[in-house]
């Protein structure tokens, strides 16, 4: 039985294996402002705002990359922030939302049921 040294097994390459990064676009493709947005809920952080909020919720408009980012004090406080944040916004603009894209990481599912 021989060793080589440096030499992985076809499993462990391919655990060791990272997904590269999205390509960064050079164009747009939503056609106007709040077409679509994007939303990510992170928290608990470590530290605490000055408020004493540990959660928040980061919004991105895709057409303009405009980001808004809400705090707050419990986890199940998003969708109330959310609704606010949407009525807030809509009458600003006088636009509503067509589309909203999250990354599926379970954040906005009711653990209640």
């Amino acid at each position: 039985m021989s060793f080589k040294g440096n030499l992985l097994c076809e499993s462990c390459v391919k655990g060791k294996q990272v997904k590269s990064s999205f390509k960064s676009k050079d164009e747009v493709s939503t056609q106007r402002p709040l077409e679509l947005i994007h939303l990510d809920l992170f928290g608990p952080t470590r530290t605490t705002s000055i408020s004493g909020k540990r959660y928040g919720l980061l919004i991105v408009n895709d057409y303009s990359r405009w980001t808004w980012l809400k705090f707050f004090n419990h986890k199940d406080e998003s969708f109330k922030v959310f609704c606010k944040f949407l009525k807030q916004v809509q009458n600003e603009k006088g636009i509503s939302f067509v589309a909203i894209r999250s990354d599926h990481g379970r954040e906005f599912e009711n653990e209640n049921f």
